[in-house]
Order: C-alpha cells, then structure tokens, then sequence
C-alpha cells in the first residue's frame, strides 16, 4: 500500500465562493450587519442625536376658519369687549311693539336681548317653516297694503321673535320679501322668500293685520300657530266695509269738494263730481280688461279734462280750471310719494326708489289723459286761460267744511274703517287751517306753510296710531288730502299745452315741491313723536339716547 498524500492548507479546496471574493473579511473578524432596507439613509438626513427644529408657524397648513393655536376657551382673548362692559338690554313692555321691534332691528343680532316668553309651541321646539311661511304673508299684506318698508320688516321681526326665532333677520323691497333665520353659529341658515305681485288699498284689512300682530307679540295674550293662520284667513276674506258704488260717489264727491276748495261754486261742485265718477268707471273698465294701472290713470284723467273744456265751449260763465283740478286731486297718488319718501328717509333706498318711480309713471299718466284733451280743446278754440288766487281764503268757513269733506271722502276710497273715518276728518280739518293761517294771513311761502301743515297731520296721525295700537296711515293719508298740488298741477299742464314750456316747467317744479314738501312733513311729524314720546332706549342706563337707523356721517 502506498504512502497517502496530505495536501498543503493553502492546496485545500474552499468550502463556499466566499473564499474567493476580495470583499470578503479576513478570519477572525465579525462581518458587519446588513443595513436595513426599510430605513433608507439620504444626505439630507439630521446627525443622530440632533432634534429636527419645529417648523415656523407662517407655513404650516390650515383653513382660515380654523381656531387659532393660541386660543382657550377658558381663557379667551378680551380683545372684543369694551372696557365698560356690554349692558344687558332691556326693552320696555309697554311700548308699542313697532318701538321695541324698531329698536331691535337698529341692534347688532349678539347684543339682542332674548325673548323672555315665547307663544305656545311643540315640545321639540318651535316649527321654523310654517313660523317663516306666517310671517312672509303677514309682511306681504303689510307692503300691498302701502306700508311702509320700515315697520314691514318691524311687524316680520316681531312675530318671528315671539314664536322663539330671535336669530332673524327680515329684508324688505319693493317688490320681494325675505327672511333668514339662524339658529346657531354651527347650524346652516333657513332662507325664505314672497313675491308681493298685486297691491291694493284697503286700510281696513291693513287695521286687521296690525291688530293680529299686537295679539301675537303681546305678552299677555297667547296666540298659537293655527289660530295666528285662522285669523290670517279671515282677514284675507274679509269683505271691503264700503260697496263699490260708494267708492265711485265718494270719488265724485272728493272731486266736487276740491273743485269748491280752489273757488268753486255749486255748479263747478256738480261738474266735478259727475266727470269724476265717469273717469272712476272708465279707469274701472280698463282694469277689468287687464290693462296696466297706467292707461288706467290715463283713462281717468281725460273725463275731468273734458268737462273743463266743454264748460270753457259753453256760454256758462263757469270757472273751467276748478273742475280739471277738481278731478285731479282724486288721482294725484300722495299715498305713494308719502310711503316713497318716508322709505328714502328711513335708509331703505331700493325701496323709496322703487316706489317713487311707480309715482312718476302714474303722473305721466295723468298729464298724458289731460293733455290730450287739452290740446283737443285749444284745437276746438277753447280759451282755457289760467285763473289766480290758488287756494284763496275767500269764504273760510266753506272751504274748511270743503277740506273735511275731502278728507272724508279720502278715507271711504282708502277703505278705512268706519270709526277712524271721523277722525281723520278732523285732522284734515286741522292740517287745512294750520296752512290757511300759515299762507294767507301770515304770508308764509306755500311751500313751508304745506310742510307746516303736513308735518302736524303726521304727529297728530302718529299720536293717534299709538293710542290705539294701530297703523299710522289711515290717520295720516286722507288728511293730507286738501294739501295736494292739484291746482299746480293743472296750470303747469295747461302751459305746456299752450306752448309755454317754461312757465309749464315752472309750475310743475312746484306742485313737485309741493307734494314733497307733504311727503317730508309727514315723516318729520312722525319721527317728533317718537323723540318726545317715550321709547325704549335699548340699554339699562335711561339716560341712554335711542339709536338711529344709522351711525356715519357721510363716510
């Protein structure tokens, strides 16, 4: 057997490829750890044992709605609390709800007092749509009443506050009527909306509605939802308190009165009265027909004018221009520039504007009617020449029975109710003396003495309105009646038919004066009232002066 061969150590055969692999470690040292593939390392990378710093405040990302890192709710910035403190608010209850409403809605929502007795509602709380809905048909029957914008949003405000909705806010226009109601900072908005599309004159319905919002927003009386509906309903019903030929012979007498007011005698009485109920039934024709109120005014105004023209025609020494102011002044739309006025005053200028341009296009309508006739009439050899002594104090005792005729005859075509008929009489009456004394004896410009006269109609229109809780119009609207330019009116038009356009202008300008010298006279007698009659002041302090509907002055 032969001697075996034993291989060198460095002739021996590796066991594995490792062997062979110049990265490999030499024997005896400890082969580092794999790295770790689910933490890769980058250059970026902080050194161990650096803490990353906090990242500047400007760029992280948030909403701007979001609460601010520095706020606690325990210990909240004081930043938008005065240094007096806020005052608790605390309304008067036996104010007139116009007053506490008013004063209110001059508030910012978070400084309104809450209402401390809400009318009777379901335990889960109250019905906010049907709330919203009665609301919305209240206001609209208050704005197609004449109402104005002011106290629509006011008598809204009440009734939503007293069946528990005190986060509301009511808008008013023209033609639009809205309310939104929130019923916390985090909860969405309820939005509801009502087109007011026919408007109407009936102030007895307008008395009903104001007396349902006294029940609804008194204290002591308890008004459900379905009895505030109930009555709602019945008011929509109610019949007119005047048949529709009464309201044609008060229109006729309205003009016979004001025919005797200019100068007239008992035959310019009859021929006014006659051509005015035929110009009511003619405008009563065109209405049934669908025409707009336009041609209807226009329809109206060409009876009157024709009269005139047919007296001038005639041998009958008659005065012509008493008839034709006569059927004037039972057109001229004062309720409409008093309501257009006071809105402008007020701050509710999309409204005032509205209502002023509705004025306009039914004067053009007017002076349209009336022109045409009167060109006819200069066509025909008419000598239509313009008398002087407007509104001449001739026959004193006459012609104050005239103005409360007028007056009266005014409130039957308003639709007033019969037991405010004689009051309003009364302050037609005072209003007409007041500016006979003012113009004729004292020689005072037509223009103030119609602001004097007009501004003591509405205080005295006002202070009734509060004695009875009631709207301020049906006392204030048919006393203003004497006060209307009919007579400027007229001349201005007969002017132009004439070819005088400048003394046509001229005449014009006036009665334009003269109609807003009443509209700011009702509305300066009223807000008088309201600063010497007592009103909630809105805070605790008494001597606290009553906030304005606006706090800038011009900027």
């Amino acid at each position: 057997m032969g001697p075996v061969v034993v291989p060198a150590p460095e002739e021996r055969k590796p066991h594995s490829d490792e062997a062979h692999s110049a990265f490999a470690p030499p024997p005896g040292v400890a082969p580092p750890e794999p790295p770790e593939e689910d933490q890769p390392t980058s250059e970026f990378s902080l050194p161990p044992g650096t803490a990353p710093a906090e990242a500047p405040v400007e760029q992280q990302e948030g909403s701007a709605f979001a609460t601010p890192s520095t706020y606690s709710f325990r210990h909240s910035p004081p930043v938008f609390t005065p240094s007096h403190g806020i005052p608790a608010v605390r309304l008067t209850t036996d104010a007139p709800w116009q007053d506490r409403m008013r004063a209110m809605l001059r508030m910012p929502v978070g400084e309104r007092p809450v209402p401390e007795i809400v009318q009777k509602q379901d335990e889960g709380g109250p019905a906010v749509p049907r709330v919203l809905d009665l609301t919305l048909r209240i206001g609209e029957l208050l704005l197609a009443g004449g109402e104005g914008a002011e106290d629509v949003e006011a008598a809204m405000f009440a009734i939503s506050r007293s069946y528990g909705l005190d986060r509301c806010e009511p808008t008013v226009t023209f033609t639009l009527l809205s309310i939104t109601y929130q019923p916390s900072l985090v909860d969405d908005p309820v939005t509801a909306n009502r087109t007011v599309r026919r408007r109407g004159t009936d102030y007895n319905r307008l008395a009903a509605v104001y007396r349902l919002v006294h029940d609804i927003s008194d204290q002591d009386t308890e008004v459900s939802l379905e009895e505030a509906y109930r009555r709602l309903a019945e008011i929509r019903r109610n019949r007119h308190p005047y048949p529709g030929w009464a309201l044609t012979v008060a229109g006729g007498l309205l003009a016979g009165s004001a025919s005797v007011l200019v100068g007239g005698d008992l035959l310019v009485f009859l021929a006014a009265a006659v051509s005015a109920m035929l110009g009511d039934r003619l405008a009563w024709l065109f209405a049934g027909r669908g025409l707009p109120e336009f041609y209807q005014f226009v329809a109206a105004a060409m009876p009157p004018a024709a009269m005139g023209v047919a007296l001038t025609l005639s041998p009958l020494d008659v005065r012509a221009s008493a008839v034709i102011t006569g059927g004037l002044f039972a057109l001229i739309p004062g309720r409409a520039l008093v309501a257009g006025v006071q809105d402008g005053l007020t701050g509710f200028y999309i409204t005032a504007a509205a209502r002023l341009l509705e004025v306009g296009y039914l004067i053009v309508g007017i002076v349209v009617g009336v022109l045409v006739v009167l060109y006819l009439g200069i066509a025909l050899g008419a000598v239509l020449t313009p008398e002087t002594a407007l509104h001449a104090v001739e026959r004193p005792e006459v012609q104050l029975l005239a103005a409360m005729g007028l007056s009266l005859c005014f409130a039957v075509l308003l639709q007033q109710e019969r037991d405010t008929v004689w009051l309003v009489t009364l302050n037609g009456g005072v209003g007409w003396v007041v500016y006979g004394v003012l113009a004729n004896t004292s020689d005072v410009p037509p223009v103030a003495a119609t602001a004097a006269a007009a501004g003591l109609v509405g205080l005295f229109g006002q202070m009734l309105s509060r004695y009875r809780f009631a709207s301020a119009l049906p006392y204030i609207t048919a006393a203003i009646g004497p006060l209307l330019p009919g007579s400027a009116t007229y001349f201005g038009l007969l002017a132009i038919a004439r070819g005088d356009l400048n003394a046509g202008l001229a005449s014009l300008s006036k009665a334009a004066a003269l109609a807003l010298a009443i509209a700011i006279g009702v509305n300066l007698g009223s807000e008088m009232s309201r600063l010497f009659l007592r009103v909630p002041g809105g805070t605790v302090r008494s001597s606290e002066p009553r906030r304005a509907a606006k706090r800038t002055r011009g900027f």
